[in-house]
Parts: structure tokens; C-alpha cells; sequence
């Protein structure tokens, strides 16, 4: 099983990228995990918020292949402890091929997106950015890898 994160735009700060980079290799250990990035869209100045996601989210479904188990990250999802995350990770490794984590641009996601999801996942009833939130969820597909593989890292 492969999982991938799949995010619209870069991170740009200098720190993020590195914890990122920390936690993307610490993964690796356990499983093989990928991000993939979308460029943001260049001259939108023109053109609506619907007409941003629209578009971002062509590019989306685009990356998405045939098998893939498309899971948006998005704040009306259901919300897990780090234990039931741990949980869901393990059941879906059963299931899926390639598990695809997705993190939309500024605006969020298009219908179209919503459409293809097959499960919605929440990391916080707060507001995060969008580089914040690569973050927080390497960090915790890390611990959700080392609670099932018994590491020390998580702790009760």
C-alpha cells in the first residue's frame, strides 16, 4: 500500500519545510508516502473564488488515479484521536492501494472534489494554514505509524 499527500501550492517557509522533511523521512521507515504538489494558479486576479476551486480542483482530480482512495482533509470531517486515526490508518491498509490525502488551496474544494472523496477527515475545529496543516498531518501520520508499529513516541 502507498500513501500520498497530494496539496495545491508549495510550502514556502523555511521551517515548515524542514519539520516536513524530518517527519516525510521518519514515515518512510514504516511505509512509502509521497507529496505530490499542484502549482498554484497563476493570473487569478480575474477570476471568482468558484471559478479558483473549479479550476484547482480540475487539477485535483487530475493527479487522482484509477484505485486511488481520494481522503480530504477538511475541516467538516470526522475528527479522530490519535489512537482511532492510528485505527482507520490500519484498517484502510487492508483495503486500499494507494491512499490519497488531499489538501485544497486557500479556498477549499470544488463540488467536483467532494464528489470523488471517500471519506472526509477534520484535524482540528480550528483554522490552520494551509502550510501549517502539512504539518500537523505528517506529524500525525507519523505517530499513527508508530502507535501501530509500537514506537515510543506516542505515549498515553
Amino acid at each position: 500500500m502507498k500513501f500520498m499527500l497530494l496539496v495545491v501550492g508549495k510550502t514556502v517557509e523555511k521551517h515548515y519545510i524542514a519539520a516536513i522533511e524530518d517527519y516525510l523521512q521518519r514515515i518512510r521507515h514504516y511505509i512509502s508516502f509521497d507529496i505530490e504538489v499542484i502549482p498554484e494558479l497563476k493570473n487569478t486576479k480575474s477570476l471568482s473564488t468558484g471559478q479558483i476551486k473549479e479550476k484547482e480542483g480540475e487539477l485535483i482530480v487530475k493527479a487522482l488515479q484509477p484505485g486511488d482512495v481520494p481522503v480530504l482533509l477538511d475541516e467538516r470531517g470526522k475528527e479522530f484521536r490519535s489512537i482511532e486515526f492510528a485505527a482507520w490508518i490500519e484498517r484502510k491498509m487492508h483495503t486500499a492501494k494507494r491512499l490519497v490525502f488531499i489538501i485544497g488551496g486557500a479556498y477549499g474544494f470544488s463540488q467536483a472534489v467532494y464528489q470523488i472523496a471517500q471519506e472526509k477527515i477534520s484535524l482540528s475545529k480550528m483554522t490552520f494554514s494551509h502550510q501549517m496543516i502539512r504539518l500537523i498531518f505528517t506529524e500525525q501520520l507519523y505517530r499513527a505509524m508508530s502507535i501501530l508499529n509500537n514506537s515510543p513516541y506516542h505515549h498515553e
